[in-house]
This record gives structure tokens, C-alpha cells and sequence, in this order.
């Protein structure tokens, strides 16, 4: 499975999702809806990984946790808000670069429309043709 690949079957289990559901519920229910539709589609995750923090030598103990981590490779970080502000996609790729993953979603339920405004694809030096390894 290619990159776009992966990204591609992330953000159509986000729009089941919404279709089914709309916009106005909390993040934790569509984490839990999104979770259960990556499932029927046979997509590994991984919901509230650690996010490893260190501070110059000394790991810290306070530990972030990610929405989900997909494929052992993407990072989705789902939120359920008016706007997508900067902050949060700054969060995102704060969450990646800390991990040293190199795709990430950022998913806005809290829209008429997902595929209109409630996704965003970030990156970091990602090669496109990356083969992701299922498992």
C-alpha cells in the first residue's frame, strides 16, 4: 500500500463516518466511529499512543497521547470544533516530529461537509511512493 493509498482509505472511513453521524458530537465519538469503521475495513491502529517527550536528556514524564496512529505510519488527530486554527495543525506536526512520523490528518468533525474544510493532510519530508508494510 502505497501513501496515498493509506490516506485515501483513512479519510473515506472518515466520511462514512460523518454521513452517518453529522457534525455537533464530541471527539470521542467519533473516535470511537472512526475506530470502528477502520476496523471493518482491516486498517491496524493504535488509539491513545504516547507520545514520546524529552527535554535536553531526561524523558519526561508527562506523556501526550495521540488520538490514533495508523499503519504504525499516520498520525490522525481527530477534533470535533467551529474552525481548524492553526494551533491545532501546529499540535499535529509538533505530535509527528516528536514521534518521527512522517504523515498525518488532522480530522474536523464539527463540519456540514468532512471532504469541504474538515480535513488536512501534513507532512514531513514524506516520499509518496513510501510502500507502507501491513501486517
Amino acid at each position: 500500500m502505497k501513501v496515498n493509498d493509506l490516506t485515501r482509505e483513512i479519510t473515506g472511513a472518515a466520511i462514512e463516518v460523518h454521513r452517518a453521524l453529522g457534525p455537533g458530537l464530541l471527539e470521542s465519538a467519533y473516535e470511537e466511529c472512526l475506530c470502528r469503521e477502520l476496523d471493518l475495513r482491516g486498517i491496524r491502529y493504535r488509539r491513545l499512543w504516547p507520545v514520546p517527550l524529552e527535554y535536553k536528556g531526561v524523558k519526561l514524564d508527562k506523556v501526550y497521547q495521540l488520538d490514533l496512529v495508523v499503519e504504525d505510519f499516520c498520525v490522525v488527530e481527530i477534533k470535533s470544533v467551529d474552525a481548524l486554527h492553526p494551533i491545532y495543525k501546529a499540535q499535529t506536526l509538533t505530535y509527528m516530529r516528536l514521534g518521527g512520523w512522517k504523515l498525518g490528518l488532522l480530522l474536523n468533525f464539527n463540519v456540514e461537509v468532512l471532504k469541504d474544510g474538515g480535513i488536512q493532510r501534513l507532512a514531513f519530508n514524506l516520499d509518496e511512493n513510501t510502500e507502507i508494510r501491513r501486517q
